[in-house]
């Protein structure tokens, strides 16, 4: 049974720092490259942030770029979303998201609020 659960949200004041896990299970997590989206209330879900098959190559929405970093650990099956410098625009559910081709697995995701 495929899972992915995401994990670390909290409220966090402007400024702050969270990090972001997402365990996955079920699959093989070394062939899938792994994302981060968000959905604000009211707003469309986005891509933040996408790791490659071998964690050479990422990728970043414009909005987290020199802000947020991803990684993972592919002893421990996880990936990471290290996000500092968090603004109140930056509040929403966070999910994991896994894809190979066409298969494409979804977390339930983690709330991140960030206010003062």
């Amino acid at each position: 049974q495929v899972q992915l659960v995401e994990s670390g949200g909290g409220l966090v004041q402007p400024g702050g720092s969270l990090r972001l896990s997402c365990a996955a299970s079920g699959f093989t997590f070394g062939w899938y490259a792994m994302n981060w989206y968000r959905q604000a209330p009211g707003k469309e879900r986005e891509l933040v942030a996408g790791i490659a098959i071998n964690g050479g190559n990422t990728n970043y929405a414009e909005s987290v770029k020199g802000r947020f970093t991803i990684s993972r650990d592919k002893a421990k099956n996880t990936v990471y979303l290290q996000m500092s410098s968090l603004r109140t625009e930056d509040t929403a559910v966070y999910l994991c998201n896994a894809r190979r081709g066409s298969m494409n697995y979804w977390g339930k995701g983690t709330l991140v609020t960030v206010s003062s």
